[in-house]
């Protein structure tokens, strides 16, 4: 990185000289893109070459599992100018997301070359893969009591060993942010963890929004209000969020004891059921599932090319269900699958009416309640999602998802969808993970 230095310092000073990136002229826009260009060639040069010896020098030769904060942390810290510092993201996080430089992008690059490597991606992933701090500090209150409250979800374990997770996000309808992702991935480990589990249960709660009171939503997607404001990080969610808690119900967590040695990770199969609408990422939680509801008046969509980012891994996930021009009319067309329309079966298992969702609900969760059911399971997940094609995807994914939440289109876009999308039913705070 040393011959990079001269460049880097180069954008830190065109950043200390100009104007906030919205008061920039035409002329100084292109200063600056010319600028980090320069110095982002350099990086991705840097770390074609040296992805497998930075990494292993930041996890002690990969014996340390960090998660991909952690690793960045100690990236900034050990090799400086390679990714933003602290002080950097600090800074960055004041702002909305017009008025941020796109450090951001930084941590894209890093990312990606990480991901791509054979040696450091798969170790990458396993760290991901491991039980949070959090969950690992409420699992004995949870192991106890079988109940765990937080803001955004319940988790309660029920006597017949199901883990029912409840998104209940009343006043948003269920519209992800950095709270709900934390939550979520707690509840998933929580869930994994607890010997007494066998089935694990995804469902909206009742709704305290106006416009939906009293009923059950699944989930509104994205939060693009908090997009606009800045408050969607790249690590923190749209990255945590695939390989985080999105993953962990496809592989499992770790096993931590020598007893679980015909398989080096606890899994359990995964019910989701849809009252109301799935949208953008509440559509992605569905095709991590094993089995899939929908209320006959529900729908389905993953409004990507509107939102202008990238819906996650179902670009991935999508074709193997609804098969490549079904998800291109969806992700790219912005096609809205209704729950009674034909094409509903490719995505989900059962339709029915409303008021038979409990009863049908019930049923399915029984069905999943086998002996053979793991085994078989894990045979499915490993050929319908290899993990080396997994990690190829998500490497990708941390770059482009990086470039598109920078995009002048996205920034242009998001407050105004926060307030006035058709496909957003609420006053501003729930809109579609794209």
């Amino acid at each position: 990185m040393a011959a990079s230095s001269g460049v880097v310092a180069h954008v830190e000073r065109l950043v200390a000289s100009l104007p906030a990136p919205p008061e920039r002229t035409s002329g100084q826009r292109a200063e600056m893109d010319a600028a980090k260009d320069a110095a982002r060639a350099l990086r991705v040069a840097f770390l074609d070459t040296y992805a497998d010896a930075v990494y292993d020098l930041l996890t002690a030769g990969r014996t340390v599992a960090l998660r991909i904060g952690e690793l960045l942390d100690a990236a900034a810290t050990e090799l400086p100018g390679l990714v933003p510092d602290e002080d950097r993201l600090a800074g960055e996080r004041r702002r909305p997301q017009a008025a941020k430089e796109g450090h951001e992008i930084d941590q894209g690059i890093f990312l990606r070359a990480v991901l791509r490597s054979p040696a450091a991606g798969p170790h990458l992933l396993d760290a991901m893969l491991r039980p949070t701090p959090r969950a690992l500090a409420l699992l004995p209150e949870f192991t106890r009591t079988g109940v765990v409250e937080m803001e955004s979800v319940r988790l309660e374990r029920t006597d017949d060993g199901v883990a029912r997770l409840t998104m209940c996000r009343g006043d948003s309808l269920n519209a992800e942010d950095t709270r709900q992702v934390d939550d979520m991935e707690t509840a998933v480990d929580l869930a994994l963890l607890d010997p007494a589990v066998r089935v694990g249960l995804l469902r909206g709660g009742e709704m305290s929004h106006p416009r939906y009171r009293g009923r059950r939503v699944f989930s509104a997607g994205i939060n693009l209000k908090s997009l606009g404001s800045g408050d969607i990080p790249l690590v923190g969610f749209l990255l945590r969020r695939e390989l985080g808690y999105l993953h962990k119900i496809v592989r499992g967590v770790p096993a931590d004891h020598p007893g679980q040695w015909h398989s080096p990770r606890l899994e359990k199969p995964w019910v989701a059921a849809v009252d109301g609408f799935a949208i953008g990422g509440g559509a992605q939680l569905l095709l991590v599932c094993d089995h899939v509801l929908a209320a006959s008046d529900a729908y389905l969509s993953l409004p990507a090319a509107k939102e202008g980012i990238v819906p996650g891994v179902a670009n991935f996930r999508l074709s193997r269900y609804a098969g490549p021009r079904v998800s291109r009319q969806i992700i790219l067309g912005g096609r809205r699958i209704r729950a009674a329309e034909p094409d509903a079966r490719l995505l989900v298992d059962e339709v029915v009416e409303p008021e038979e969702m409990d009863a049908a609900v019930e049923r399915s969760l029984v069905r999943l309640d086998g002996a053979a059911v793991l085994a078989n399971r894990r045979m499915l997940n490993l050929a319908e999602e290899p993990p080396d094609a997994f990690r190829a995807y998500v490497a990708e994914f941390a770059l482009q998802q990086a470039l598109r939440i920078y995009g002048q289109d996205v920034i242009d876009k998001v407050g105004r969808f926060g307030a006035d999308r058709p496909d957003a039913p609420g006053n501003g705070t729930a809109a579609a993970h794209g």
